[in-house]
């Protein structure tokens, strides 16, 4: 008998059982986001490559390129966040701030593992036009509200500030983030790979983990324990250590883990990236979200 053709590497197909339990838990979460006055947008799948370029740093060789028909140099979209800062700059008539949800498709040509595809779903939501830290926590809350409301119920969200990072260089931030991935010993090995002494890779590694949270994160905390009634410790850990590996973050960041476990694989995360939409509209137009993996969030729920 004839076998029917395999799909690529990190593609597949969605069979009726998982398929029925993504479209229930899209549906539980739009109801979250609605109640928080989330309104919907789609972008597009297809991008030009310079709209993506130069916005992810080492992660940019994942980005999936191609030429069309009239040697246009295209590419399948990385994530969610960058369409949608084209889209506030191609759209300069939208009111501000500006909330929305979208679900979509991305692409990246990574090495597929257990809960890693090439084509994956994510359902990110942001506010855009807001330097308020109360909409970093809007952000939080609704994350873990909408966590609570598909059965996810010992979701935490790790948090720290970019802000942390400041005269720390871009790769050297990428390696911080590893610490619970490949362990304190590896990541120094690494610093010392890019240049730093063993003494320096050990003495920055210690700083990092003994910094504390900024001022934007006191405020955030207050605002997430007085406004949300969500408990340190419990709804949200600081993690000095958590870095985001995304070149476009600039202040609070977050992760969302299934416990308290910080080697754990995160079922979701997000930040404040201020000057991304910048690059696009040349203005000042500041902006927060997150984005849940929709694959590993139904994964841990089956």
């Amino acid at each position: 008998m004839q076998k029917a053709p395999p799909t690529p590497k990190g593609f597949r197909d969605i069979p009726t059982k998982i398929a029925a339990k993504r479209h229930m838990v899209i549906e539980q979460i739009v109801a979250i986001l609605k109640k928080h006055n989330f309104v919907p947008i789609e972008t597009s799948t297809i991008e030009f490559a310079q709209t993506l370029t130069n916005k992810y740093g080492e992660e940019e060789k994942l980005i999936y390129k191609f030429k069309d028909r009239g040697d246009r140099e295209l590419a399948l979209r990385y994530d969610l966040t960058v369409p949608l800062a084209r889209f506030i700059a191609s759209n300069p008539d939208i009111p501000l701030p500006f909330s929305r949800y979208e679900i979509g498709q991305v692409f990246r040509g990574e090495n597929p593992q257990k809960g890693r595809y090439r084509e994956f779903t994510q359902f990110d939501f942001d506010t855009v036009g807001s330097k308020d830290i109360a909409e970093d926590a809007k952000i939080i809350a609704a994350s873990l509200e909408a966590a609570n409301a598909v059965g996810a119920y010992s979701s935490v969200m790790f948090i720290n500030d970019r802000k942390n990072f400041e005269n720390i260089s871009a790769t050297a931030i990428r390696a911080i983030d590893k610490l619970h991935k490949i362990g304190e010993n590896e990541v120094e090995k690494e610093l010392v790979s890019q240049g730093l002494s063993q003494e320096d890779a050990q003495q920055l590694i210690q700083n990092v983990k003994n910094s504390g949270p900024t001022d934007d994160l006191k405020e955030l905390f207050t605002i997430l324990r007085s406004r949300y009634k969500l408990e340190e410790s419990k709804d949200f850990i600081f993690d000095s250590t958590l870095a985001r590996g995304l070149d476009y973050y600039t202040g609070p960041i977050f992760e969302l883990k299934p416990s308290t476990n910080a080697a754990d694989l995160s079922i979701g995360s997000g930040g404040r990236y201020d000057n991304l939409i910048g690059f696009f509209s040349k203005k000042d137009i500041p902006a927060t979200g997150f984005s849940f993996g929709l694959d590993r969030l139904v994964e841990i729920l089956t």
